[in-house]
């Protein structure tokens, strides 16, 4: 297992790193715990924005140790409100990430505004879509859902890159424990590192 603290600083080959002051996608039923392994890997004031309506909210109570006290809420009216904070976040240099969860499809001219937004002010955000409901203009984006387990506290998943507009697409079986910011690379069903036994 391995540990990073908020502050420690990004190795340019970590592989689950964002590319700063760009805008990125997660999709699937594990989206929200992907963005809360992002949050504890970004320095600063987390900003979280999500519609009124919205039936479930992070719960402070769940979230990796110190996050809490960086966790800005914010609930919007409608769809043009929630669009319009995050582009006023992405421009506040001082936030570290800029979270949002729209609840209609992202228009290419919205996905642009986001993009100009976290250039502007150098920061790193993260819109949570329902699948097949992004924006051509994302850095990247990302299928996340978890895995089956036979252990009770499992914390197995499979975080996916569908979309790399710098890179190659690639897939991860990630065990995340989120009240330590610890994570651990599984590797892929299959490797070894050492000879298989021979069945008799």
């Amino acid at each position: 297992m391995r540990s990073l603290p908020a502050s420690a600083p990004l190795a340019e080959a970590d592989p689950l790193a964002l590319c700063p002051a760009r805008v990125h996608e997660a999709e699937g039923r594990a989206r929200r715990g992907f963005a809360l392994f992002q949050a504890t890997r970004h320095a600063g004031p987390l900003i979280w924005i999500l519609p009124r309506h919205a039936p479930q909210t992070p719960l402070l109570r769940g979230l990796p140790e110190g996050l809490g006290a960086r966790l800005l809420l914010v609930r919007t009216q409608g769809e043009t409100d929630l669009l319009w904070t995050a582009e006023e976040a992405l421009r506040c240099p001082a936030v570290g990430l800029v979270v949002a969860e729209p609840g209609e499809l992202l228009s290419l001219t919205a996905g642009r505004r986001l993009q100009l937004a976290a250039e502007a002010g150098r920061t790193t955000g993260l819109m949570l879509i329902q699948s097949g409901q992004g924006s051509n203009a994302a850095e990247t984006r990302w299928a996340c859902e978890q895995l089956p387990s036979r252990a009770a506290d499992s914390t197995l998943q499979h975080w996916e890159l569908i979309k790399n507009k710098k890179g190659t697409l690639k897939l991860w079986t990630v065990d995340w424990r989120g009240e330590t910011s610890a994570f651990h690379l599984v590797s892929a069903a299959g490797e070894r590192h050492e000879p298989a036994e021979t069945p008799r």
